[in-house]
């Protein structure tokens, strides 16, 4: 054995005690092969993925140099199977660091990130393999392949053009610098959002300050502010503190000091300023798109999306402004009225709305969240929720207390058909953290597939919210809005559980972005539903079932300011366009520009030194690039797929199962046009939506 052989071979042995200790690296012993949480240690994370990006790129060297000729299966289905540890190692740690983050796991983030985007670009810009890629696509009309397998083809195809492939060396150079500065930055951005979030809080000692707010948000408050070891009530920005005092605190200044605190999050001049950030992540972005022959962003994203082209996505935007316009000034003098009426002799500003419309809707409709919280305990939400699974589609959720968990708040079910026929494991995340950042999501720590064998290989999904934590005297008792979103991250849940392709890159919520949303948003329908709620909605003291007038009194109070709720929506889709259809660098003040380009869609005031852009991570550090819009273009086409439901009946399992067969199992296996057309019968019109709404256009 020569030096260098034994100096390999040392090293190796070394590594051995390491990689058996390290769960990533050890064949799983859990239930359904579930990740081993309890074993995880930082420490872990960055030989994996060492590991993994070695391995893959292994498995790469050995597709691209095959002697072979190319043909689908050893080339775009050898790679499609490619990179099974890297992938395992990835969900976790994205995962984890959303839900469960901390100083150690950022600073590997930052470090993993380069590495993982240079690993990508040495795949997609290995000339060896794009050219088997490419003589496999050529002859794809002769290759009498399945609709999933044509798929699969185009996208592997595709996914090598969109990233540099057919670059020149220089231009193939220049590529990788700019995606590994945007990987960096925008991971960055992220990161400064979740610090700003954790570092605020506000300390109230004097509980006149806090007349107005409820007993159990009083309650939440008094046992923050115990557990920092202070004496008062401890408020912060999370969304579960930051959402009832605009709605409920009697003290104008508090909401205003609230709101400017929640408004100026990472702006100039803070602690984790993100400006100079927005102008690196569009003007690399811009860069990227010149270098493909593109004038905009958007434009080189959309090909890829239902919208397909900007065009497209701002007629959306500019129809629903004209629509709901009109209807949003009605709306905004509704709430002036009635805050004039009763002693607020001031012009409306932000941190008014929500206050006094809280109160004109409760006047109207005698309903508002205080109402209803009593009815909607987690434990019965969480029945409910998994109740309609299974009349819809008849799954059965199970909790399984051996199944390891990332944290004790975690709860994992096995899910399982109505033949009792495994299905998926399914994790739950309620409660807010300072480990988690802001806002809901669904993702998986493994995807649904099918091995070259067959067998199909089935999914781990987690769903995580950020919802109001039980307290001494009361259990979690949520809002209507969080019962909504509940419903709403489950749907992209089922539409991950359900999922049946062979290719994991193909399954589940791996659709286009302005389709993803339809699963999701579709399942919010039946949160004013009287056949739904009676289902589990009891007060958690008396244990009443839900009284019909009130929910009748949810169903009337369903369209109260929806104009408003539309035209909030659209200033986000108009900010994202406009900062992803620049065609010149951009060096313009960022809230400046987010000021112009949503004035037309704003009712409220803008505040001098105040903006959001500077925490709109699903743009500038999500994957919602020139596609927050989706969520409208999905209201569109939930509107209209669940108007099929009330015809046919809210649990029609006929309805149901064209749902299920069409849209959640078949993922991004076609075209989703194709797919709605086929459980449909037709395209979707915005007629369904506006008619939801009492909008007459």
């Amino acid at each position: 054995m020569n030096k260098k052989s034994f100096i390999v071979l040392l090293i190796s042995l070394l590594a051995l005690p390491m990689m058996s200790q390290n769960p990533f690296f050890k064949k799983a012993t859990t239930p359904y092969g579930t990740f081993p949480f309890n074993q995880l240690k930082n420490e872990h994370y960055l030989p994996a993925f060492e590991e993994g990006i070695k391995q893959h790129a292994a498995e790469v060297d050995k597709i691209a140099n095959n002697k072979k000729q190319p043909t689908f299966a050893n080339t775009i289905v050898a790679l499609e199977r490619s990179g099974a540890l890297l992938s395992r190692v990835s969900y976790v740690f994205f995962a984890l660091n959303n839900a469960e983050t901390n100083d150690e796991m950022q600073e590997i983030a930052q470090r993993v990130s380069p590495m993982l985007t240079d690993h990508s670009n040495s795949i997609k810009l290995n000339e060896k393999l794009y050219e088997r890629v490419k003589a496999v696509y050529e002859q794809s009309d002769k290759l009498n392949l399945s609709v999933e397998d044509a798929k699969l083809l185009e996208d592997t195809y595709q996914s090598f053009v969109n990233n540099g492939a057919n670059l020149n060396v220089e231009q193939k150079e220049v590529y990788r610098d700019l995606s590994k500065k945007l990987g960096l930055a925008t991971l960055q951005f992220g990161q400064n959002a979740l610090k700003e979030l954790n570092d605020y809080s506000l300390l109230i000692t004097d509980a006149k300050v806090l007349e107005g707010m409820p007993a159990d948000f009083m309650e939440m408050a008094a046992e923050k502010a115990e557990k920092a070891g202070k004496k008062g009530w401890l408020l912060d920005l999370r969304y579960t503190s930051y959402s009832p005092i605009m709605t409920y605190a009697d003290n104008r200044d508090l909401r205003r000091e609230i709101w400017m605190a929640y408004n100026t999050q990472c702006l100039a001049g803070s602690k984790y300023d993100n400006t100079e950030l927005i102008k690196d992540i569009v003007n690399l972005r811009l860069q990227i798109a010149n270098l493909f022959g593109f004038s905009t962003y958007a434009d080189y994203v959309l090909r890829f999306r239902m919208a397909e082209n900007s065009k497209n996505v701002y007629k959306l935007l500019n129809d629903l402004l004209i629509a709901y316009k009109p209807y949003g000034d009605k709306e905004l003098a509704a709430v002036q009225e009635y805050a004039t009426k009763n002693g607020a002799y001031f012009t409306i500003q932000p941190w008014d709305f929500s206050y006094y419309s809280d109160k004109l809707k409760t006047a109207l409709f005698n309903i508002n969240d205080e109402v209803l919280k009593p009815y909607f305990e987690l434990e019965k939400v969480k029945k409910g929720v998994f109740g309609l699974a299974t009349q819809l589609y008849g799954l059965q959720f199970t909790k399984n207390e051996k199944i390891p968990v990332y944290h004790p708040e975690v709860d994992a079910y096995e899910v399982t058909d109505e033949n009792g026929k495994y299905v998926a494991v399914l994790y739950t995340d309620f409660h807010p953290r300072e480990g988690k950042r802001s806002g809901a999501w669904m993702t998986e720590y493994k995807g649904q597939y099918k091995d070259a064998k067959g067998n199909d290989s089935r999914p781990h999904v987690t769903v995580v919210m950020n919802f109001t934590r039980p307290t001494a005297t009361k259990p979690a008792l949520l809002t209507y809005n969080e019962v909504e979103t509940f419903l709403h991250e489950f749907g992209h849940a089922l539409h991950g559980m359900l999922a049946n392709g062979t290719y994991e890159s193909l399954s589940g919520t791996n659709v286009y972005r302005d389709f993803v949303e339809l699963p999701s948003q579709i399942m919010e329908n039946w949160g004013q539903e009287k056949e739904f709620l009676d289902g589990f909605a009891e007060h958690y003291e008396t244990g009443e079932k839900i009284p019909a007038t009130l929910v009748q009194q949810i169903k009337d109070a369903s369209n109260f300011n929806c104009a408003y709720a539309c035209l909030r929506q659209l200033t986000f889709g108009l900010q994202d366009m406009a900062f992803h259809t620049i065609t010149q660098p951009f060096d313009a003040d960022v809230v400046e520009f987010e000021k112009n380009v949503t004035k037309q869609a704003s009712l409220l005031p803008h505040i001098d030194g105040t903006g959001r852009c500077t925490t709109f991570t699903h743009i500038f550090s999500g994957g919602y690039a020139a596609g927050y819009y989706s969520y409208k273009w999905a209201e569109v086409l939930d509107a209209d797929a669940f108007s099929l439901f009330k015809q046919n009946g809210i649990y029609d399992r006929k309805t149901a199962t064209s749902f299920k067969e069409n849209i959640l199992m078949k993922g991004g296996t076609e075209h989703p046009m194709v797919l709605y057309k086929r459980f449909r019968g037709k395209e979707p019109t915005i007629d369904a939506l506006l008619e939801r709404n009492g909008i007459k256009w």
